[in-house]
């Protein structure tokens, strides 16, 4: 499943985009110093003016001074010249208008699980399917909860879901601006480990998601016929370790549980000669080198 994500978001590359929902106050890049700003007022072209903003996030205008503006969208900073024209007595009506020219900042920081982490230049926002696309898409233990961090506002992440319906993902999609940064964590693994139908490392679909031990042993292929469900073992953290009997679970005798990201739970074989990997060192390092599969 996680495969077909990896090739969907590929694809999302170079299509027309269909509106992106937002709520209303993420339609607009927020004003930043060294952005280059025009200021123009209706039916005063007179009144016209470009200027950059400062290092201290104001911007000098003709007759009122300089106005704060860093941080503001640029409706925002249009109502707050506005209001300086008419507080200072030098227009009633200015009805202002701001548009940003020129970003200081044109680079999209993209980290995490992406195969090609790094910083893109990006001139207008585009979907967030778009920009992981730029970061050549996602890992195979990529986390489906992605956080937008907005340039000039920190504190209020934004949180986007990768849906493994690609209508959905599409239609859901936020836009990422000009100099913010996407980040993308690592999903939770539980390792299936033993004779089993394919041994290796399992994403949860988010860290804070459950698998049982049967559900796990289950993704995993189950357990062949000649494999010792009697004497499973789960070892967690690497360091703690319980045997339990997935044949009990199996038939009722015993409760199931959830497992934890870190998790392995090694399935026994039948036979002597494969002894040699089952102390719990030996089953940690063959964790670590198990090859990671999709999970659910």
């Amino acid at each position: 499943m996680r495969a077909l994500l990896i090739h969907t978001v590929a694809l999302f590359v170079g299509i027309a985009w269909p509106a992106v929902a937002q709520s209303p106050s993420n339609n607009s890049l927020l004003i930043s110093p060294g952005d280059s700003l025009h200021i123009s007022l209706l039916d005063m072209p007179e009144m016209d003016q470009r200027a950059r903003v400062t290092d201290t996030g104001e911007v000098p205008v003709q007759g009122i001074g300089s106005v704060r503006v860093a941080g503001m969208s640029p409706g925002e900073a249009a109502t707050a010249i506005d209001q300086r024209f008419v507080s200072a007595h030098y227009l009633n009506h200015p009805q202002v208008s701001v548009v940003v020219e020129q970003y200081a900042t044109q680079n999209v920081t993209i980290i995490g699980e992406v195969r090609t982490p790094g910083a893109y230049p990006i001139a207008t926002s585009r979907p967030i399917l778009d920009v992981i696309a730029l970061g050549g898409g996602l890992t195979d233990t990529a986390e489906r909860n992605i956080l937008v961090e907005r340039h000039g506002d920190q504190s209020n992440p934004i949180h986007y879901n990768v849906s493994n319906n690609g209508e959905q993902a599409i239609k859901e999609q936020v836009l990422v601006n000009p100099g913010d940064t996407v980040l993308v964590p690592k999903a939770g693994i539980v390792y299936v480990l033993g004779d089993v139908g394919r041994p290796g490392g399992y994403t949860m679909s988010n860290n804070e998601s459950k698998v049982s031990l049967l559900e796990a042993l289950a993704i995993a292929g189950g357990a062949t016929r000649a494999a010792k469900l009697g004497h499973a073992r789960l070892i967690r953290a690497g360091q703690s370790e319980k045997e339990i009997s997935l044949g009990d679970i199996q038939k009722g005798k015993a409760p199931d549980f959830a497992m934890a990201p870190g998790d392995i739970l090694f399935v026994p074989f039948s036979y002597a000669k494969n002894l040699v990997v089952t102390s719990t060192s030996g089953i940690t390092g063959a964790a670590g080198a198990a090859a990671i599969y999709a999970g659910h």
